[in-house]
């Protein structure tokens, strides 16, 4: 019976793999908004007029997503935890010989709606970069015809 649990283990060890993905896509791409915030800290100080108006604009956009981005990698977080959690009660059922399916399926289908709200953060982080990466429109010189 221990194989017969192993093998039912193993889908959400393998959601697991795709989490951890994830999470490194996420901690990449929070890695470099931070390195723009120090930048855009350092441009804050020695701008003016216009110019400082358009740096402010994109520290605060900058700071949208580095709140979407951590609370994405806190809810991917909190659903591998608690899908570690159904693969132990997955265990333990078989090990204690006790019910536990009940309480192994709340915890999965908690896990999977961390995992979901987590991706929505993050879609909306990538909808907020793709807004802070807009050309002004002056420099698409649509009058002319190239």
């Amino acid at each position: 019976m221990i194989a017969q649990t192993i093998q039912l283990a193993l889908a959400p060890v393998f959601v697991l793999v795709a989490i951890g993905n994830m999470l490194n896509l996420i901690s990449t791409r929070l890695g470099r908004v931070v390195d723009r915030s120090r930048i855009l800290q350092d441009l804050h100080t020695t701008t003016s007029g216009a110019a400082h108006d358009m740096v402010v604009s994109e520290i605060r956009l900058v700071d949208r997503r580095m709140v979407l981005s951590t609370s994405a990698i806190r809810l991917l977080v909190l659903s591998c935890l608690f899908i570690g959690t159904t693969v132990a009660l997955l265990f333990l059922e078989e090990v204690a010989k006790a019910d536990l399916q009940l309480v192994a399926a709340c915890t999965f289908i908690v896990a999977l709606a961390l995992l979901m709200w987590g991706l929505l953060l993050f879609l909306r982080e990538t909808q907020v970069a793709a807004q802070a990466l807009r050309i002004p429109r002056d420099y698409l010189e649509l009058h002319r015809t190239l």
